[in-house]
């Protein structure tokens, strides 16, 4: 396999490749596709025109964009010309931004038409010359294509000393440091990695990354392109656009980091856990029995999780990750499902992989072993170097303990010489003997394997002398899980404490939110600490409601930590302001949801709604924002308008956080739902459409013969079966329109419901159900002889409400269950509020109904039932006006439907103590004549 030198190697190579695919870049309705002929050639006619345009050798070229092919173009036309590339994270604020651009002396600068208007916009805005990335030309700014030249050719020899690109590390404090890298520290690691066969022949390689970080740089761009493999670019991180490139873009290979891994594993779980109980059991058993297997290199996830394959892409078998450290439990779980896992580890100033792990021989829980050429050192915290190891970590003894901690040093071709203009830091970067400080601690087996243990600069020592990582015990104190959102640990006057954020769902109700919550996070970290040695106890903590301060990769920023306790402790608990969470303070997946339209459109709409609290991606809807059942009808209808979005009643039942209700926007099909949805009260019609309407339809002769027959069945059956005693059903109107209101314990109760209140009442009569609990055409026809109109569950609020707003309007009665389900415990269950807005729109009289007895005949999980005894108790018409007076509530439906609850269970106690109201007549007699 041909070595590279240099990265201009690399880039005069591409041609090589002809007509392949070198990048398939989805866009958000089609793809873009680039082979390797066009992109050699865009790439060395932009290295000539840099060229002509004066560009020399060691010119800082910087790009401020996303991925993009135009992005990738532009990077390798400038390594082919000698200059040195500066990729900038799109998401730093203007004082970071002015700093790089300042420090780098980039004399272009690329960019998208977005990220420059917010440039024209900075203060005090670097001298640098402005060109737009996209394709569009536009009057203000310079295109790229201006730049390619017609020849191909240039007369600049780079060497494998000249700096190739300069990255910005964003640390917790202080001003990026620049991180010079020569084409001599790139080619190694390129050279190094195909040797290693990370990726081979016939990979295609899915970069989910922004490319500002050396790791997708290098391994997710450079390496693909060295060895002629098709890079995919998502159209967003969104989870279905990620799903969508993996399996269109036939993906083997996914270049990602652990926040990825585990959003993508969350939402599998999710998904699992929605479709029921028994699916949710038999996965977890098929997932644990895999990963048993895994651990002796058995793999049967593709065959347990098929369907999953085939769902996410049939073809993808490595989740290579790096930038951050991979949980052990998250990778055992990604092999049990299939997949083979490779990880590594390295720095920005190591080009970066030091260690590697090869897919299908990973140790799980280490970072691999040193690569070919790299030499890894444990030195003790103290300083003392005298235990130091060759190539592949042999130094250590089969006698030495297995968790002797000291700070990684490395040196090999691919550490870098010095930081950019910062003489002192990089002093203080290598020790006496010239190895680089890596500045993590770990330790490496008696087999090579390097485990990472911690940061030496996080390490806390307590006034025992024991050594604790913040992170470790964060980890063990966050599994209770029950009262703690976030914990951030540190050391004051030698003993540990903390910054807690708490799950807000722990306190809602209470008199006192902040005391309860306190009294919660108490008792959760009691519970936890029993199980840690005594110098790992929690002595004193803090509440904060906002999230803890962390860097753009996840790691909690500990100097702003101690700032924030400081200001806690003085302060109390501290709230956030109001409004909405400020983008820059986004974590770079919560940013990338944002780039789908329907989302932004969803976040702008959540920002303008619920001006007065703040909105952060992990507010709580329901515990936050106070956004019950009907007020999520309201909310719905208001995005299809403002945002184009209309979520379903499952997908309301998954969403827990503004995240998940960005998410839910995010993955609706592009089009969907783009009219304005009408109101179910108003123009009920419109919301059932044609063919919900035909199931109001009057019977024809035959139906209504074939209704009256199965009447007779039903109250044959249920005569045969059960004994009725029966109360108040004189109390029923003689002619609608009116609402009947029944409790509901059980699928028995609409049929013996219809058994007492007689054919005569029935035929104008309607009743609501779930149109996915049978369908076909014989329930079709039997839901159409007994009047029951099917509800769509994707949008049962709002068709229930349609429906009986429909049957109401056309003076027909209806029974309505209030509850909105069974109640799991035959106990009366708090009343949905839709029962209160249709009779707030519809005042017709109201009917109370007490059923009794059959929860006994047919409980929950019983196919058949079993004889015995029905009691249903009819309570006086209710006047809807007259319970809007009684209740309690802010609006009229909401005293509605308190009054209503209350003469429901008024109705079940008189029921249950005996002191029903006065029978008129013998229940048979009143059955035989209705």
């Amino acid at each position: 396999m041909e070595q590279f030198d240099t990265l201009q190697s690399l880039v005069s190579r591409l041609s090589s490749f002809r007509k392949r695919r070198a990048i398939v870049a989805f866009t958000k309705e089609d793809t873009t596709v680039w082979t390797y002929a066009m992109l050699a050639r865009r790439a060395s006619r932009l290295a000539a025109g840099l060229v002509a345009t004066g560009v020399q050798k060691g010119d800082a070229i910087a790009l401020w964009a996303e991925p993009s092919a135009q992005w990738i173009a532009v990077c390798l036309g400038a390594l082919a010309c000698g200059a040195v590339v500066v990729p900038i994270d799109a998401q730093l604020d203007d004082k970071a931004l002015g700093h790089v651009l300042r420090d780098s002396g980039a004399r272009y600068l690329f960019s998208s038409a977005r990220l420059l208007a917010r440039f024209r916009r900075m203060k005090r805005r670097p001298r640098v010359k402005a060109v737009l990335l996209d394709d569009r030309r536009t009057a203000r700014a310079t295109n790229w294509k201006t730049f390619l030249a017609r020849s191909t050719k240039v007369d600049v020899t780079v060497t494998a000393d000249d700096r190739a690109v300069l990255f910005y590390t964003s640390g917790t404090t202080g001003a990026p440091k620049g991180v010079p890298l020569t084409h001599a520290n790139l080619a190694f690691q390129l050279n190094t990695i195909a040797e290693a066969e990370l990726v081979a022949r016939g990979d295609r390689v899915l970069l989910p990354l922004p490319l500002h970080h050396v790791y997708p740089l290098v391994i997710g761009l450079l390496t693909p392109l060295s060895l002629g493999l098709p890079i995919v670019l998502p159209y967003t991180l969104t989870g279905p656009e990620l799903t969508r490139a993996v399996r269109q873009g036939n993906v083997t290979v996914i270049i990602g980091v652990p926040r990825l891994y585990r959003a993508l594993l969350t939402g599998i779980e999710s998904r699992v856990k929605g479709a029921g109980r028994l699916a949710s059991a038999v996965f977890h058993v098929a997932l644990a029995v895999s990963i048993a297997l895994a651990h002796v290199r058995i793999r049967v996830g593709k065959l347990l999780f098929g369907r999953l394959h085939r769902q996410m892409g049939p073809k993808l078998r490595v989740v290579a990750t790096g930038g951050a450290a991979l949980e052990p439990e998250l990778a055992w779980k990604l092999e049990g499902l299939g997949w083979q896992v490779a990880t590594g580890y390295g720095l920005t100033e190591t080009s970066p992989l030091l260690t590697m792990d090869k897919p299908g021989h990973a140790r799980i829980g280490s970072v691999g072993r040193p690569i070919d050429g790299v030499e890894i050192r444990i030195d003790p915290p103290d300083g003392d170097n005298q235990k130091k190891s060759g190539k592949r970590g042999r130094h250590r003894k089969a006698s030495e303990p297995p968790r002797t901690d000291g700070e990684i040093v490395a040196r090999g071709p691919g550490v870098f010489l010095g930081y950019h203009h910062l003489a002192e830091k990089t002093k203080e970067a290598f020790t006496a003997d010239g190895w680089f400080r890596t500045g993590d601690l770990g330790y490496v087996d008696r087999r090579g394997y390097l485990f990472i243990t911690g940061r030496v600069k996080t390490l806390i020592v307590l006034e025992g002398g024991e050594k604790v990582q913040p992170d470790d015990v964060e980890k063990a104190y966050q599994q209770q899980g029950s009262a703690i959102a976030e914990i951030g640990i540190l050391a004051q006057k030698g003993k540990l404490v903390a910054v807690v954020r708490a799950h807000r769902g722990k306190t809602s109700g209470e008199k006192d939110p902040d005391q309860a919550a306190r009294e919660a996070i108490g008792k959760a970290l009691e519970q936890r600490s029993s199980g840690l040695s005594s110098y790992k106890r929690i002595t004193d903590f803090v509440l904060t409601d906002s999230p803890l301060p962390r860097t753009r990769l996840g790691k909690i920023r500990r100097e702003e930590l101690a700032k924030l306790y400081e200001q806690l402790k003085a302060g109390g608990h501290k709230r956030e302001p109001a409004g909405a969470m400020a983008e820059i303070d986004m974590a770079p997946e919560d940013r990338a949801l944002l780039d789908e339209p329907a989302a932004r459109k969803t976040w702008d709409w959540l920002a303008e709604h619920f001006a007065g609290q703040r909105i952060t991606f992990d507010t709580s809807p329901q515990l936050d924002l106070g956004v019950d059942s009907l007020e999520w009808l309201n909310l719905t209808t208001e995005l299809e308008q403002r945002a184009g979005v209309e979520l379903s009643e499952e997908a309301i039942g998954r969403i827990e956080t503004v995240r998940d209700l960005l998410r839910e926007a995010a993955e609706q099909p592009h089009g969907k739902h783009t009219a304005p949805k009408a109101d179910p009260l108003e123009e009920p019609e419109k919301v059932l459409g044609r063919e919900r309407r035909r199931w109001l339809a009057p019977l024809g002769y035959v139906e209504s013969a074939a209704s009256l027959m199965l009447y007779g069945i039903n109250w044959l059956l249920t005569h045969a079966l059960f004994r009725f005693s029966v109360t108040g059903r004189e109390r029923v109107p003689a002619e609608g329109p009116f609402v009947l209101a029944p409790n509901h314990v059980s699928y028995l109760d609409s049929s013996v419901l219809a058994t007492v209140l007689g054919y005569h009442t029935l035929r104008d009569t309607y009743w609501a159900g779930w149109s996915g609990i049978a369908n076909g055409p014989i329930f079709r026809v039997l839901r159409r002889l007994c009047h029951v109109v099917p509800i769509d569950p994707e949008r049962a609020a709002a068709q229930s409400l349609a429906f009986g707003a429909a049957v109401l309007r056309e003076k027909h009665s209806m029974v309505w269950y209030p509850e909105g389900g069974h109640s799991k415990t035959g106990e009366l269950m708090p009343l949905r509020p839709g029962i209160g807005m249709l009779l707030d729109h519809y005042p017709v009289p109201v009917v109370p109904v007490s059923v009794e007895g059959t929860r006994d005949a047919l409980p929950p999980g019983q196919m058949l039932p079993r004889p015995g005894r029905i009691r249903i108790t009819f309570g006086s018409p209710l006047d809807p006006r007259t319970l809007e007076k009684k209740g309690k509530g802010e609006h009229p439906y909401e005293r509605i439907t308190d009054a209503l609850h209350d003469e429901m269970a008024k109705l079940r106690r008189s029921q249950r103590t005996g002191n029903e109201p006065q029978r008129h007549g013998d229940t048979e007699d009143a059955l035989s004549r209705r």
